[in-house]
């Protein structure tokens, strides 16, 4: 039994609010922002194929969030690893 009794809300409301804030933010990321070409403007309106249902692909650029998810995790990774051998960390 809780003393407070909010304390569940406040937890739900804390969970909730910080993920509904990051998929906004993915979603601007992966949609506004990404690397610019010499061709980026005329990748993005040219069709590449047609499926049936009116579904068009296109060959456009890759999002910069993307590119800056993969960086850091990879950097994370290997610094993980150096550190854990450098310091002898048991896992």
């Amino acid at each position: 039994m809780r003393y407070f009794e909010l304390l569940g809300f406040q937890h739900v409301i804390l969970f909730v609010f910080p993920a509904l804030i990051f998929m906004i933010l993915l979603y601007v990321g992966l949609s506004r922002s990404h690397f610019m070409g010499k061709n980026t403007e005329e990748r993005k309106m040219k069709i590449v194929h047609s499926y049936p249902g009116n579904l068009e692909s296109r060959n456009s650029p890759f999002p910069l969030i993307l590119f800056l998810i993969i960086v850091g995790f990879l950097m994370w990774t290997i610094s993980y690893t150096l550190l854990t051998g450098i310091l002898g960390v048991k896992i």
